[in-house]
């Protein structure tokens, strides 16, 4: 997949993005989607997407007090992971960086899908990755999606 642009005209086409953002994830050894776009720009919809996708049912929220929230659903008699980490209060890269790698290993551990709001707080840049940038646009929103470099 090349990297793309779609226009989302309201939070329910976001969600379905993230439906179809976690059948792609779920391919991935380390699934990490790093999530972008300024405050309600719709990350914390997407990542319910990704949470509908995985069979998790109960509600997401957007992590930013608790910084992280680990979910767990079934999905096709298996049993799925998310973790959901929210870097916007982390003002220095140096705990943003280690609160980052505690949960990616984590998340490995489980086999969890790894969603990251606000991945500019990170001084590292993780790879390989999936990346979501939302922007505002006229009446909804812009996703601009860019999979993994080969």
């Amino acid at each position: 997949m090349r990297a793309t642009i779609r226009f989302l005209p309201d939070l329910a086409a976001t969600r379905c993005l993230g439906e179809e953002l976690a059948v792609l994830l779920q391919a991935a050894p380390a699934p990490l989607l790093l999530l972008k776009g300024e405050l309600g720009a719709g990350k914390t919809s997407l990542v319910q997407g990704l949470a509908q996708a995985l069979g998790i049912t109960e509600p997401i929220t957007s992590p930013s007090f608790a910084l992280a929230q680990h979910y767990r659903g079934r999905r096709l008699g298996q049993t799925t992971h998310l973790v959901h980490l929210d870097l916007y209060r982390l003002e220095q890269p140096a705990a943003a960086d280690e609160l980052f790698a505690q949960e990616e290993e984590e998340a490995r551990s489980l086999g969890a899908l790894l969603a990251v709001e606000w991945p500019e707080r990170l001084s590292l840049q993780p790879e390989p990755v999936w990346q979501v940038e939302l922007r505002h646009h006229q009446e909804g929103r812009l996703a601009l999606l860019g999979p993994p470099s080969p």
